[in-house]
């Protein structure tokens, strides 16, 4: 067992027939969405950030990997904080440190204060692990997976979004503004969720420390969590393989798309978040080993489509056959994030079934890994992309949700319900 007591599930604040409203959810799902767009917003930027310090590719690269490396850092670090410190006070504080953050870099001077700025940004981020566990602790267990995919869609949105949002500013008023209007929009949710959160205080006597030292244990004894975690993994070991490559395909021929066309790629691609609350309501009548499996074929299937849809057609092909082509591509990209979307949002509904006093830890022990998974597509999809082109990127994405349906087809052990 936990060198940390399980504690009385309804922590103080809450009273037990507290049920989260339409309307609380739906902000709950803009928020995340808003908070999330920084986080992957600097890829497509990456070229005009560089120029602006005087970096060459290589540092300038340096910018999405110090983000990505903050929110890890959140997430293992901060997210667990909610199961220690009143929740309401910590999601607020830290938005508001998100905040300067976001300011810092829309204005910053010099380098380090900008890359520094991009780090924090990055751990501040995390405050969107907050929230889906408090919606989640506010819903009724018959609707808790309905609730967290509403807020997932949010979450996704926001993610799918950041890219063409980020281009298409970036565009007509330039990087720096993107991030100083989205510092301001942060500012006024977050004044807004100060006075809509409930309170709630978990219930224990434990110091920071113990807390962090604990999640080791939280993993070695949640099997479910494992599971999720390693599906989710591969999951997004696939999305990080196409996302990262698919705008060098995109750009070359028969395509040839400039920054505006990529970003309405990736807009229509922002499709597949319609299945988060589909996905919830199936894992609410006990379908979620059966979607889990549809979900990892979605992504095998997306992988197949891709590589149709990005073959290089032959000198002299029709701008009808390109047409078809690229509309192969848009449809690849959809399956792509409905799959991962969906077997997403049937994890978080899983790891929100399990320990209520820990659920701020284990929603960060969830993410953090699975996003290790993502990491790992998008250095893979490099690789791949130099030594077999498109081809072989859309190999390996495939062989990532090959193994995710080979893993939960095996998985025997743990009851549908989870």
């Amino acid at each position: 067992m936990s060198s940390i007591s399980r504690t009385n599930p309804s922590p103080a604040g809450l009273d037990k027939t507290t049920e989260i409203s339409g309307t609380l959810t739906l902000l709950f799902a803009i928020a995340v969405g808003v908070v999330v767009l920084s986080l992957y917003s600097s890829q497509p930027l990456v070229g005009l950030i560089g120029p602006s310090f005087g970096l060459n590719a290589s540092e300038a690269s340096l910018v999405t990997t110090l983000t990505l490396l903050g929110y890890a850092s959140g997430l293992f670090l901060l997210v667990p904080l909610t199961d220690l410190v009143e929740n309401r006070m910590v999601i607020v504080a830290t938005l508001a440190v998100d905040v300067i953050a976001l300011a810092a870099v829309a204005c910053a001077p010099t380098t380090s204060l900008f890359l520094i700025a991009c780090y924090v940004t990055g751990l501040t981020t995390s405050a969107i692990q907050m929230l889906v566990p408090v919606a989640a602790q506010l819903s009724a267990e018959a609707r808790r997976g309905r609730v967290v995919g509403n807020v997932m869609s949010g979450l996704m949105l926001g993610i799918l979004l950041s890219r063409p949002a980020a281009s298409l500013v970036a565009e007509f008023a330039g990087w720096r503004w993107f991030y100083g209007v989205l510092a301001v929009i942060v500012a006024m949710l977050a004044l807004v969720l100060m006075f809509v959160i409930p309170k709630r205080s978990p219930q224990t006597s434990t110091t920071y420390f113990r807390l962090i030292g604990s999640m080791w244990t939280i993993l070695s004894e949640e099997p479910v969590l494992q599971r999720r975690a390693l599906y989710q993994a591969l999951c997004m070991g696939a999305f990080g393989v196409f996302w990262t490559s698919v705008a060098l395909r995109l750009s070359a021929p028969p395509f040839s798309l400039d920054q505006t066309g990529i970003a309405l790629f990736a807009l229509a691609g922002a499709a597949g978040a319609i299945i988060a609350p589909i996905a919830g309501r199936a894992g609410d009548r006990g379908w979620t080993k059966g979607a889990t499996r549809l979900a990892h074929l979605a992504v095998i299937g997306s992988m197949a489509l891709a590589g149709i849809g990005g073959h290089e057609l032959a000198p002299g092909a029709s701008a009808v056959s390109a047409n078809v082509a690229l509309a192969i591509l848009v449809a690849a990209a959809v399956l792509l994030d409905l799959g991962v979307i969906g077997d997403q949002t049937l994890g978080r509904r899983a790891i929100n079934l399990l320990r209520s006093e820990a659920r701020g830890r284990v929603n960060g022990l969830f993410t953090g890994l699975f996003f290790l998974g993502a990491a790992a597509g998008s250095a893979v999809s490099g690789l791949a992309w130099v030594y077999s082109g498109w081809s072989g990127v859309c190999a390996v994405g495939a062989v990532f949700g090959a193994t995710a349906l080979v893993v939960s087809l095996t998985e025997r052990a743990v009851p549908e319900s989870a």
